[in-house]
């Protein structure tokens, strides 16, 4: 099978950049044959607002690049990741004509809410779901500006008024059943949405002894709940808790936690720490889509306190695979600490029910039989059903 993986990678990169190139060493890996065509958003520092914004409705550059590269390559399939703001939506009507199936993975709530994380005020807002979301202009939801805001809005209306997103992507890969369920009541097709999570690579049996204190790892920023895990360790329920990241709450993180503070890591370091911890903390205040951090404790038997909300209520069993408190709610956080630091050996009965899910749901064997079934039913469908006007 020939693969064609189109990816608009971020300024500051993240999860979602780091799944894509897995995804791709995984198929590799294989044996298939894999082009990347890929964008990346440092060009916008060398484009003028205008072109910037009418790329991010209809980038007619990507299209012709991407129909070149099908005409060379012919691809079997073109797995979409990113498409916002450099390639855009044309991409769809490039793969519709040339007539390849498209696979578009969700990594996040973009296509329902302009901020991608149904998040305004410190608090959850689905006033968007299953409307046109005029309401992010005049609330300024993404990046605190009403011209940005008014772009992702006409691109959202453009392409549901032209039915891209209903009939040029053959199948959506959600990362979870929360997501695919909000995905639904958003609009998109039913028939064409599946399940496959992330996944990570883990050779190494993890260890159930030793195992002391908790982490938390990721974005130093409101969204992820810094703001509660914060307020848990002033009121002294977070002291064996070390952080690892970086982000706008950087100098608050390192004036609450000291030499705990830990700041950027290495990978292989932070899966070491985890290997030795005894739990992670994920106190996120919005809906998270899949993080892949989760995926990465599981893999280290490490337990997860997350909130319980949205997706991580799916993806963390409580009182299995972890706990989980009220979202936003510091003084349930640190019961939770509290109680985990108490219960050493339920939590490393957690650590070994996380490895065991690990292993059925998240290793890469089982994701590339996963994402083979996708590509396979895709193909079939675009054989079977009539090529779309």
């Amino acid at each position: 099978m020939k693969i064609l993986v189109v990816h608009n990678a971020y300024q500051h990169r993240g999860g979602e950049d780091a799944v894509v190139e897995a995804e791709v060493e995984l198929l590799r890996r294989y044996g298939h044959e894999v082009r990347v065509y890929r964008q990346h958003n440092d060009a916008l520092n060398r484009m003028s607002r205008t072109k910037a914004a009418v790329s991010a409705i209809w980038s007619q550059e990507s299209a012709s690049e991407v129909e070149e590269l099908c005409e060379r390559f012919h691809p079997d399939v073109i797995h979409v990741h990113n498409t916002f703001p450099l390639i855009s939506p044309s991409l769809y009507w490039a793969a519709d004509a040339l007539h390849v199936p498209v696979v578009q993975t969700l990594h996040n709530f973009r296509l329902l809410c302009p901020q991608a994380i149904f998040l305004r005020d410190g608090k959850i807002c689905e006033d968007c779901i299953g409307k046109l979301p005029w309401r992010s202009v005049t609330r300024k939801c993404y990046r605190d500006s009403a011209m940005q805001s008014a772009v992702v809005t006409t691109m959202l209306a453009t392409h549901r008024m032209l039915g891209t997103y209903r009939n040029r992507v053959t199948r959506y890969i959600a990362l979870n059943r929360f997501a695919r369920n909000k995905y639904i009541e958003g609009g998109l097709p039913a028939d064409r949405m599946r399940i496959k999570p992330n996944f990570v690579a883990s050779d190494t049996e993890p260890s159930w002894t030793g195992r002391r204190g908790g982490l938390y790892v990721g974005r130093l920023s409101s969204e992820k709940g810094l703001d509660v895990l914060l307020a848990a360790a002033r009121a002294g329920g977070a002291a064996n808790v070390e952080l690892i990241g970086g982000g706008p709450m950087e100098p608050l993180a390192r004036e609450t936690f000291g030499e705990r503070f830990l700041g950027y890591r290495p990978l292989a370091e932070i899966m070491a720490r985890m290997g030795r911890a005894q739990y992670m903390v994920l106190p996120s205040i919005c809906y998270e889509n899949s993080p892949r951090t989760i995926v990465e404790a599981f893999s280290c038997g490490l337990p997860v306190i997350a909130s319980r909300l949205g997706s991580l209520a799916d993806l963390v069993r409580d009182g299995v695979t972890g706990l989980l408190f009220e979202p936003g709610d510091p003084a349930d956080l640190a019961a939770k600490i509290a109680w985990a630091e108490a219960h050493p050996q339920q939590m490393v009965g957690m650590g070994q029910a996380a490895r065991a899910e690990y292993e059925a749901e998240y290793t890469p064997e089982r994701n590339y039989e996963m994402l083979m079934d996708i590509y396979e039913d895709a193909i079939a469908t675009l054989h079977r059903e009539p090529h779309a006007a």
